[in-house]
């Protein structure tokens, strides 16, 4: 399975789907990744994004799913710590600490909660966190769903830190965290190199920073 870090909190899954998770790119469309599922973590416009657009069959909480379906998408609802296959792809839906509302509707259209997932492809378990706050049940998300890489928002601002990131990375025991959700615009400027710094020099975690756009080859073995 290969992982491509579109931007923001963006991220493709490629194996044997296309899973797109918060199909949102600043300045830029999404939709020549042509995926086979959507996933979205929450009703923010930077996370929603181009879901409606793409027309793809979604995974969403109930009810963002219920909003989507007013627009003609094929939804598949569900809530915190909920599992679902679709075409042997597996979503677990995992708390996030953050707000949640459908920002293109106005202000207080429910959203429900925000969330995260934890993406079962081809072997592999994916963690993306979705924009969250450190807290300590991410140790539950570890012990039972056994992530092998950790998608994890860094801003400080409207997400988790660095700082926070890093326990939040011993948390969750992925042997590989990749850094997501900063620098997309001047208030969420972060520096993920001191994550990989602090992360390398005191655990056996490794860090991958990538580009917007850079891939890299996951495996269980990860």
């Amino acid at each position: 399975m290969h992982l491509t870090w579109l931007g923001h909190s963006c991220v493709l899954l490629s194996g044997t789907k296309k899973v797109l998770i918060d199909p949102f790119v600043e300045g830029a469309s999404v939709a020549h990744t042509n995926p086979d599922i959507v996933a979205v973590t929450h009703g923010h416009h930077d996370h929603l994004g181009e879901t409606v657009s793409l027309a793809k069959k979604t995974v969403a909480i109930t009810e963002i799913a219920r909003y989507l379906k007013t627009k003609g998408l094929d939804v598949e609802g569900m809530n915190l710590g909920g599992t679902i296959t679709i075409d042997d792809v597996t979503f677990t839906m995992t708390p996030a600490l953050h707000s949640s509302s459908i920002d293109e509707e106005g202000i207080g259209y429910n959203g429900g909660t925000a969330a995260g997932y934890v993406i079962g492809m081809d072997g592999v378990r994916v963690y993306h966190a979705g924009d969250t706050a450190l807290f300590s049940d991410m140790q539950l998300i570890g012990n039972l769903y056994h992530p092998d890489i950790a998608l994890l928002p860094i801003c400080g601002r409207y997400t988790m830190g660095t700082a926070e990131a890093m326990m939040a990375a011993s948390f969750i025991g992925a042997k590989r965290v990749i850094p997501i959700h900063y620098n997309t615009w001047e208030k969420i400027q972060a520096d993920p190199l001191e994550l990989k710094k602090a992360l390398e020099r005191t655990t056996d975690i490794k860090v991958t920073i990538l580009k917007p756009g850079e891939s890299m080859e996951c495996t269980p073995s990860e």
